[in-house]
């Protein structure tokens, strides 16, 4: 059985926020941020407009580009660290506002390497022949999560989200071709989110309570530029295509990270597909949304390796064909 990647799609809010902005409510500059992380924007989701809007956005641009009917898809796995609630699974209110009714529906929580680990999720279902079409999509509304007084994580996230959907396929060729996916579970507590600490008595007064999103940044860009690009040569080397490789996509966390990754793997630079400069680090949304824009600009057949890494601490590489 082969598996092929029937369409991509990818999302934005409107709302588009510039350094200039951030300046004005915390103690940074459009130059420092754009000299530490290349970023020069970012889109927030305000008002009525929550993590699941903008999958469902994704979600039915993946039907409409897919040509499949939204009873078709039998597997919706929604990446994300930022949900609507913890219960119920935002792929569960996804799955109503798409009126995809006939597929079943959870979340994963991989945090930046979200998409790398759905993907590979659903590769299992769909290769044990009972499921024929799974929509894979991350999405985050980081900006619900920062806490807007420090600087060293605010100006890095914005929000977004995109997809693809993975299909059942008459083709010769597979669009899967190697994994690896690792966890480093001892270095957790360089990036937290949402943690809810547990009631001290029993008492009226209790209600839970939620921390906004924390990142140790020299501790994370060690990690990134440390660990990652020895998966990334392993998984390259053993399939031959350190040097032949098409595209790379990493999780778009700054761009600084990316550069010393394609310094640290020897993969030029003009083979990595970013959109950090525009959107800033979207979290496990950041992929598929480059992987979208990759394949609007170039539809024509080729190789590419996704690397995701995040909390957790999570990471994993995927070589896929277009």
């Amino acid at each position: 059985m082969s598996l092929e990647i029937l369409a991509t799609a990818h999302y934005v809010p409107k709302r588009v926020v510039d350094n200039d902005e951030l300046a004005q409510i915390m103690d940074t500059s459009d130059e420092w941020i754009q000299s530490h992380t290349g970023i020069k924007t970012r889109h927030y989701a305000l008002g009525a407009e929550n993590t699941s809007d903008l999958a469902a956005k994704v979600g039915r641009q993946l039907l409409k580009k897919s040509g499949l009917a939204a009873d078709q898809i039998d597997l919706i796995i929604l990446s994300t660290i930022t949900p609507d609630s913890l219960t119920p699974a935002t792929a569960a209110l996804v799955q109503d506002k798409i009126g995809a009714h006939n597929a079943f529906a959870f979340d994963i929580s991989a945090a930046c390497a979200g998409f790398v680990f759905g993907l590979s999720t659903a590769e299992k279902f769909l290769r044990a022949g009972r499921y024929q079409n799974a929509m894979v999509i991350s999405a985050e509304t980081n900006s619900k999560m920062m806490d807007f007084q420090d600087r060293t994580s605010a100006v890095f996230f914005g929000d977004g989200a995109g997809g693809v959907i993975l299909s059942q396929s008459t083709k010769a060729d597979d669009f899967f071709v190697d994994e690896e996916l690792a966890t480093l579970a001892e270095k957790n507590e360089y990036i937290h989110s949402g943690r809810i600490p547990a009631i001290t008595d029993v008492k009226a007064s209790n209600y839970p309570q939620i921390d906004a999103f924390y990142q140790s940044g020299r501790d994370v860009f060690s990690f990134a530029t440390g660990a990652v690009p020895p998966q990334m040569q392993t998984i390259l080397q053993r399939n031959e295509l350190h040097d032949t490789i098409d595209y790379v996509i990493c999780h778009q966390a700054n761009l600084r990270i990316i550069e010393k990754i394609a310094e640290e793997t020897q993969i030029p630079f003009e083979k990595f597909v970013t959109n950090v400069q525009d959107y800033g680090n979207t979290s496990s949304a950041g992929i598929p949304m480059a992987l979208d824009q990759l394949q609007s600009r170039n539809p024509s057949a080729k190789t590419v390796l996704l690397t995701g890494f995040g909390a957790g601490l999570d990471y994993g590489s995927l070589i896929i064909k277009l």
